[in-house]
């Protein structure tokens, strides 16, 4: 990747504010090229990369060739544009090299491997609460959400725990995320949504600064009072510990229950299995169907050209996650099917300095609440047909609505 003068571009393939169809979305990219323009909300340019081996070969060097810094990117965002949650913020996402070195220390800090597996007796319990409570949940013909009463109530559980949220301030926490994951909501919505999450986090900052506990905000606080953050990076961070850890485990949750619903050989493969097996189901489901399809955003600080094309200086460089977890030339032929005996590794918590460090709380809850679900209710079924499922209204966002189910004997 070098300097070189700008050339003329391929097609521009625009992305669905709905998330009416990202493995199709996907293939469409992957057949245009390794690298091309793409479209967002309101008209708004980036660039997508389609192939594994090039993302990860540039991830991997981002620090000296790409900002995450919003001031970098050249484009004029309208107000109350769909995607500002995703860029205006000041929290490690959008910080480069030192601070956002600084910035993840102080969530490192808190959320070491140790600490994440001490939650595992609590996930537990909670998964064994839910999982006994889903037969009160059935509509009069006989279905039962799987998203709202386990996969969406499981991991805000459990972040919100760890973050240090009380109980009665949750359901709020769990609107406004929905809120900023959809964007076909109109300007006043997003408006309204980034208005009320700055002074929600706020005053769960000076809850936690009058009763202290063993939780990440706490620990933040002392980062504060110690003058590594400022008050905006503790709130933004705050907000993005919540809403990444509630909406991308939601998704892996529903994805990994839906595509065992509907593949009954690598059900049955990974009912007969053990942990490990369990484990290739949740990293095949991170593959395959990622809960995140595609992520905004980098900014090139030079021109780079890769794969024969120029990106500009100041354009944005989306993360197409749905498209390279079937880049056929990184996962074979059959990318498209889905294949828990796969040894080929995905990107799904992306790479390099800006790669998920809840990753493994993530896995945790996947690892554990999965085979729960299956041994619970070994008969369970989709209620209705898998086209019927709506779509997260996201270009980001990569689940469904809903998943109803029948839990049968």
């Amino acid at each position: 990747m070098t300097d070189a003068p700008r050339d003329s571009t391929g097609p521009k393939i625009k992305l669905d504010a709905a998330g009416s169809d990202h493995h199709g979305e996907g293939a469409r990219l992957r057949a245009a090229g390794p690298v091309l323009q793409v479209e967002l909300p309101d008209g708004i340019v980036g660039w997508a990369i389609t192939r594994q081996e090039l993302l990860t070969e540039l991830l991997a060097d981002a620090d000296k060739v790409l900002s995450k810094d919003l001031s970098h990117w050249t484009a004029q965002l309208p107000e109350g544009w769909p995607l500002t949650g995703m860029v205006e913020v000041t929290n490690m996402v959008t910080a480069d090299g030192a601070d956002h070195r600084r910035l993840r220390r102080t969530v490192t800090g808190y959320l070491t491997p140790q600490r994440v597996r001490a939650t595992a007796p609590r996930i537990s319990g909670h998964v064994r609460d839910l999982l006994e409570e889903l037969p009160e949940h059935a509509g009069a013909d006989g279905a039962v959400d799987l998203c709202a009463h386990f996969a969406s109530p499981l991991p805000l559980r459990v972040i919100c725990e760890l973050v240090g949220v009380p109980e009665a301030h949750r359901p709020r926490i769990r609107e406004l995320v929905d809120s900023i994951f959809n964007h076909t909501a109109d300007a006043q919505e997003v408006l309204t949504t980034q208005a009320d999450i700055v002074p929600l986090m706020e005053s769960l900052a000076e809850f936690r600064r009058k009763q202290p506990g063993d939780d990440l905000t706490t620990h933040l606080i002392g980062e504060r009072e110690r003058g590594v953050i400022t008050e905006s990076e503790l709130s933004d961070t705050m907000w993005l510990m919540v809403s990444a850890g509630y909406e991308t485990t939601r998704n892996l949750l529903t994805n990994g229950t839906r595509a065992l619903l509907t593949h009954p050989d690598q059900r049955a493969l990974a009912r007969a299995g053990d942990e490990a097996t369990w484990a290739a189901v949740v990293e095949e489901t991170l593959r395959w169907d990622s809960p995140v399809a595609n992520f905004l955003a980098r900014y090139p600080l030079k021109d780079l050209r890769i794969a024969g094309v120029t990106i500009p200086a100041g354009d944005a460089i989306i993360v197409p996650y749905s498209a390279v977890g079937r880049d056929t030339e990184f996962h074979g032929a059959d990318a498209d099917r889905f294949d828990i005996s796969r040894k080929t590794k995905h990107m799904s918590f992306g790479a390099g300095p800006h790669a998920c460090l809840g990753a493994h709380l993530a896995r945790l809850q996947a690892t554990t609440a999965l085979p729960a679900l299956f041994r619970r209710y070994p008969h369970i079924a989709l209620a209705g047909e898998e086209s019927e499922l709506l779509p997260n209204p996201s270009t980001v966002s990569n689940s469904t609505l809903r998943l109803p189910v029948t839990l049968g004997a």
